[in-house]
């Protein structure tokens, strides 16, 4: 008990000190995985922050990921931007790399978007596919929501039968249409990392149902819908690897096409939060 009554301290404590610094209140929260950090540039920024000088704030390890909470306006919508996350592998548990998301929420923001790069696991998919999530497999062996539950962020039983909204994920697929981008989706499986799977996970993955694979992203969801916010979550296909024809998976190239794919992804968002009606 004690050790989360010292995590909700450290969120309302983080929170209070945002809250000081920046008189902007987000109505969307956005955080930019791996090689999508582009559209954080595109911010017309109020106030940015490393994350080495928030308190609390984890810091992330991975060099893909910039690390800066930005605060700004976005095709006029106010937003709030977390350029890279943390993540399972670093050693972190569920609550702690999810802690910058639990922070922002105290401020009531009405929508998350969150980005990766995943790996294929549909055939039908190919290297540079954006795909929206309809559903999730949680495969990391932690929940965020463990241990007591603060009333005042959530239910302690949230739904998840509806995680991924379904008007944001029409509506995404409509401003894709006018923009003549083609959108896949499917289910997306979190897997702890930081090794890549092998041609049996792979196998097994494809065969509960999973359409791509990643190391993030399902923590977060999961903290958004406790929180009563709508999710839209997107992931760039850095690759796909077919189990009966297997080839060697380098995080270079998964680096490399979720940069190639970044400023199609941009754009998309972009034109997708001009039409939101907040």
């Amino acid at each position: 008990m004690e050790k989360e009554n010292q995590y909700f301290k450290k969120v309302e404590e983080t929170y209070q000190f945002l809250k000081e610094k920046v008189s902007l209140s987000p109505d969307i929260v956005i955080t930019l995985g791996t090689g999508l950090s582009s559209l954080g540039e595109k911010v017309k920024k109020v106030k940015t922050f490393p994350y080495k000088e928030i308190p609390n704030f984890p810091v992330s390890t991975v060099e893909t990921h910039k690390g800066e909470l930005i605060f700004g306006f976005l095709e006029n919508k106010k937003i709030a931007v977390l350029q890279g996350r943390f993540h399972y592998y670093e050693g972190y548990s569920t609550k702690e790399l999810t802690f910058p998301l639990r922070v922002l929420t105290l401020f009531k923001p009405k929508i998350y978007i969150v980005s990766n790069a995943a790996g294929g696991l549909n055939l039908t998919f190919k290297s540079g596919d954006i795909m929206i999530i309809k559903d999730h497999i949680n495969l990391i062996p932690d929940n965020p929501l463990r241990g007591i539950n603060n009333e005042k962020w959530g239910p302690r039983f949230p739904d998840m039968s509806r995680a991924y909204d379904l008007e944001l994920r029409e509506l995404f697929k409509k401003v894709a249409q006018k923009l003549n981008e083609e959108i896949k989706e499917g289910v997306y499986v979190a897997i702890p990392g930081p090794s890549l799977e092998t041609p049996a996970e792979t196998k097994f993955l494809k065969i509960i149902g999973a359409d791509a694979v990643g190391m993030s992203t399902v923590p977060e969801v999961i903290v958004a819908v406790h929180a009563g916010l709508k999710v839209l979550g997107i992931s760039i296909i850095s690759n796909v690897n077919d189990p009966d024809n297997f080839k060697p998976i380098l995080f270079s190239e998964v680096v490399e096409q979720s940069k190639k794919t970044e400023k199609r992804l941009e754009k998309l968002i972009r034109a997708f939060i001009r039409e939101l009606s907040l």
